[in-house]
């Protein structure tokens, strides 16, 4: 957990909540096998960035609700990591918590082809994860 400058101002209870279930969230991530982070970002669509904002204490970056069974499901949590992480969750989002449950999910890699430039590689990253997330809803609604 990170500690705050000296003279700022004293987190609210709301904060200090939010730090408290991304502590258990980096601690479970750090816990996991190599891969863990790149598989938890393939899962909710992400980069790794948007994981490193989400478990990082320095980030004030909350999680969203609809990402707590992905994050439970690829992290796999167990039941007194869960409790303790949705306990400071609903301190800093009351009323909030999971959303339905994760289907479970599994790690593919693919080769693609290098497109020469940055912007374009982006761009067939995000079309490939768009096409996954859409066949991935279609099969849900069957």
């Amino acid at each position: 957990m990170t500690t705050d400058a000296p003279g700022a101002p004293p987190p609210t209870e709301a904060e200090a909540a939010i730090r408290a279930y991304k502590t258990v969230l980096a601690t479970v991530i750090d816990q996991r096998p190599s891969g863990t982070r790149q598989r938890l970002a393939d899962a909710l669509g992400k980069h790794r960035s948007f994981v490193s904002q989400i478990a990082g204490t320095a980030y004030s970056t909350p999680i969203p609700a609809r990402h707590l069974p992905v994050i439970f499901s690829v992290c796999h949590f167990s039941p007194a990591e869960r409790d303790s992480f949705l306990a400071a969750y609903r301190v800093a989002h009351p009323g909030k918590g999971p959303v339905g449950e994760a289907r479970r999910t599994r790690h593919i890699s693919l080769t693609v082809p290098d497109m020469g430039d940055d912007k374009q590689n982006a761009a067939l990253d995000r079309a490939i994860n768009e096409f996954i997330q859409r066949i991935s809803s279609i099969a849900g609604k069957g």
